[in-house]
């Protein structure tokens, strides 16, 4: 006896995705536009920190454009070849973004270390004009996409990248006054490497944890002994084997397990009510709730006999 995910929980509940098309798309517009007049800026100015800002930036255009495709992607429906639609391609999509950023935090840091030593002279003024115009707009950014940042990991990378840029930013205007009040060239690199220190902590984060999505690796929260000891105390449960616990997408776990009983249970009724009692423990009992889980209900003869390859823990 086997179970599929419960239908009696909400949209919401199951992690249905939501629609930020229309944010993402003003945010990518936004970010746009900061790309080209940082990049006429860089070009001007000759400065690091704004170049790096604006390879940020570009990371940004890009990592949002590329959320924008797989908000959109997300929201077709699922076939029979594509059981789960293309729910993952938030993952994948901040993944990719993820890999830029640090892609772009690598370049910042070393080229940062050498300006130290050789800095350009790097006018302040314009310096300052450009910071200040790309901090501006990606304040707007931020407060378009801010209330949608925890939504899934598509938006969230999209935010983290709008808000490091933001953050970026401000250490260009902070460069420019330094090096309109003491002439201390050594700023603009200092920024560069300030945006760097940014960029490649919360990267490498968003990184590990999609890794950990697609490997399939336990929820995070979930404790799959716990899950274990809770049904095993459920009654007339004698063993439980083959226990799995993965996340297909944000708000989307999933959990599947051999729940052993005896055989008189598939006569007297008590096999559906285990199946009902194990169902009801994995939604409402642990921090992660999970509401689509699939539990095969089966005798301790039919556990014998399954292949060694497949049963295990």
């Amino acid at each position: 006896m086997g179970a599929g995910h419960d239908h009696g929980h909400s949209a919401g509940e199951a992690g249905h995705p939501g629609d930020f098309r229309k944010k993402l798309w003003i945010a990518f517009a936004i970010t746009a536009t900061i790309v080209v007049a940082q990049a006429v800026g860089s070009v001007v100015t000759g400065s690091l920190a704004l170049l790096t800002d604006t390879a940020h930036a570009i990371a940004d255009a890009s990592g949002l454009l590329v959320a924008l495709v797989a908000a959109t992607l997300t929201l077709r429906p699922t076939t029979s070849k594509r059981t789960w639609g293309f729910r993952r391609i938030e993952v994948i999509a901040a993944l990719g973004q993820s890999a830029l950023l640090l892609v772009v935090g690598t370049y910042a840091a070393v080229d940062g270390v050498r300006r130290l030593f050789d800095p350009p002279e790097v006018p302040a003024t314009e310096l300052l004009v450009f910071g200040i115009v790309g901090l501006a707009a990606n304040i707007v950014a931020i407060a378009i996409l801010s209330s949608s940042r925890g939504a899934n990991f598509n938006m969230r990378a999209a935010f983290l990248e709008v808000l490091n840029d933001a953050l970026g930013s401000l250490g260009v205007i902070v460069a420019a006054i330094v090096i309109a009040t003491t002439g201390l060239q050594q700023a603009d690199a200092v920024a560069g490497l300030f945006i760097a220190a940014l960029i490649m902590p919360r990267a490498f984060k968003l990184m590990r944890e999609t890794v950990g999505v697609l490997m399939e690796f336990t929820p995070k929260g979930l404790d799959l002994d716990e899950v274990r000891e809770h049904i095993l105390a459920l009654d007339h449960v004698k063993d439980v084997h083959d226990l799995h616990a993965s996340t297909v997408a944000t708000g989307l776990p999933t959990l599947t397990a051999h729940i052993v009983v005896d055989d008189e249970c598939f006569t007297d009724g008590h096999a559906a009510e285990t199946l009902h009692a194990a169902k009801d423990c994995v939604a409402e009992h642990f921090e992660v709730s999970i509401h689509h889980s699939t539990f095969q209900v089966e005798t301790e003869h039919i556990a014998e006999h399954e292949p060694a390859s497949v049963k295990h823990d």
